[in-house]
């Protein structure tokens, strides 16, 4: 079972499409990394999944229902945007007046589990104007996990936020997917933070779905290669380009793809009178792999 399942999206604006027959599968229990650029259409896309904005056509389901049904609706948590919370109420107060819309029993019980999740259950009593970003992040995802919702849909929650705020969020994500059970959507610009939890990955353009995959297909389409420094480096990379062909100079390295044996190389450059100095071996990272993808799109 999926917990979300779209098929031919469409939805414009003043004669312009957002999206465009976009077709998305997240499974149950992934945190599924949604990327693109601006305008791509995620946010749109999850606005019309939360029911905030109303499709031209296509269909959305999720859990194997209509996402119009009431109780696929109750199962759904969102921060899109902002927390939306009063500034001069304290993170308590203002989580107090979201369980009480949301009809809950309970509430202070849930409050409290909540407030665990995101690491700020001695933070209650704190005013949100004087919250840091990072904590206003971790508040608004606590509002969204109110009620114990099976999908968790965010937008761009890491934005912004320091070194620290980034693992803290890290943490929590995962947290909520391992032990509560929770999918999670969540679209970001920030490609190394994403790639560090998402089991999944759709990468939308001009508002259509152009890959979807997992993070172990992802990982073995991503090419290894190895990055060396010489004594001299311009005879070195004459060499090794000549040797291996897809050789490319970058941020002070030689970079020699889809090669594996460091030692033949190293041995290759010293046959020719050039010493190595450095060399390792890496993997091509998600941030890498979704430029060079764009960049074979915008070359059709």
């Amino acid at each position: 079972m999926n917990a979300i399942e779209i098929r031919g999206l469409k939805k414009s604006f003043r004669g312009l499409y957002a999206l465009d027959g976009l077709n998305m599968t997240v499974p149950v229990g992934a945190i599924y990394g949604f990327i693109g650029e601006n305008g791509s259409g995620k946010s749109t896309t999850e606005k019309l999944i939360c029911g905030h904005l109303v499709p031209d056509s296509g269909k959305i389901r999720m859990f194997d229902k209509s996402y119009k049904n009431a109780g696929v609706r109750a199962r759904v948590g969102a921060l899109i945007e902002n927390t939306g919370c009063f500034p001069n109420a304290s993170i308590y107060q203002n989580l107090m007046m979201q369980a009480i819309n949301l009809n809950l029993e309970s509430p202070d019980e849930e409050i409290r589990r909540v407030l665990k999740i995101v690491r700020m259950e001695e933070e209650g009593r704190l005013k949100f104007k004087k919250c840091s970003l990072g904590m206003k992040q971790r508040i608004g995802i606590a509002m969204a996990l109110l009620g114990d919702p099976a999908l968790l849909i965010l937008d761009e929650p890491i934005n912004g936020l320091d070194t620290d705020g980034m693992r803290i969020m890290r943490e929590i994500l995962v947290d909520i997917t391992k032990n509560y059970g929770c999918t999670v959507l969540i679209s970001s610009h920030i490609l190394g933070e994403l790639e560090k939890i998402a089991t999944h990955y759709g990468i939308i353009r001009q508002g259509k779905m152009i890959q979807e995959l997992s993070a172990a297909e992802m990982e073995s389409r991503c090419r290894m290669f190895a990055s060396l420094k010489a004594a001299d480096m311009q005879r070195a990379w004459g060499v090794l380009r000549q040797k291996y062909g897809n050789v490319k100079a970058e941020d002070g390295y030689i970079r020699i793809y889809d090669v594996n044996d460091t030692e033949q190389l190293v041995a290759v450059l010293m046959e020719n009178g050039i010493s190595v100095s450095e060399i390792k071996k890496n993997r091509i990272g998600l941030e890498e792999y979704y430029i060079g993808l764009m960049s074979a799109k915008e070359g059709k």
